[in-house]
């Protein structure tokens, strides 16, 4: 079973090798290995030798976290005004992941109320589905925009680490911006992280 779904995965991957990849995202352009989105104001290059994830892909990746969190904690979530913007990939454990949701604040201080809950919620998630989690929070300045940033490690039964999760998250233009970078080896990881960080947004 584990072999049929790791040729599902890569034969999407091919997919999109192929497609065009503005048809790939729901916000944004592509064009000659750059991603700009008008919305959030957001330009970044796509390190050489990765490739767009079709978009079927990302939303079953999508749906299958939403409903995760919604089934094990009870919660009822609208995701339509949930957009893809860029999300590319060496492979199903190298992933680089975006996404904009409207954020209307109703207090001062409810972002920041909203993403520790959100660091709660997804912690708990991944503890109620057995698996064994490391955690820690930190910020970063990215072209003068700050992030709050989720670390997550990940165990198996065994107790060893099969997969790094850094969640990137931002208020910009009254949208909440996620940017989610999910890693084994460090070389993968220090690219995307490379090409994340020289990230450039319109003041």
């Amino acid at each position: 079973m584990h072999r049929i779904l790791t040729v599902i995965m890569l034969v999407f991957v091919l997919i999109a090798c192929k497609s065009d990849p503005n048809k790939q995202i729901e916000e944004g352009t592509i064009a000659e290995g750059v991603f700009h989105s008008e919305e959030i104001g957001w330009t970044m290059e796509i390190p050489k030798g990765w490739e767009i994830t079709d978009l079927r892909l990302t939303n079953e990746r999508t749906e299958r976290g939403m409903e995760a969190l919604v089934e094990d904690n009870g919660l009822a979530y609208d995701s339509s005004g949930l957009k893809q913007l860029l999300n590319f990939q060496k492979d199903m454990f190298h992933v680089f992941q975006s996404t904009t949701e409207p954020f209307e604040l109703e207090y001062e201080g409810e972002y920041e109320d909203n993403g520790k809950f959100l660091r709660e919620l997804i912690f708990d998630t991944y503890t109620a589905q057995g698996i064994k989690v490391d955690s820690s929070s930190s910020k970063v300045t990215i072209d003068k925009i700050e992030f709050q940033v989720f670390h997550l490690k990940l165990y198996g039964p065994d107790g060893k680490l099969f997969l790094n999760q850094d969640m990137y998250s931002s208020l910009i233009n009254g949208l909440d911006f996620g940017v989610n970078l999910s890693y084994i080896n460090e070389e993968d990881k220090n690219e995307m992280l490379e090409a994340w960080m020289n990230s450039k947004f319109d003041k």
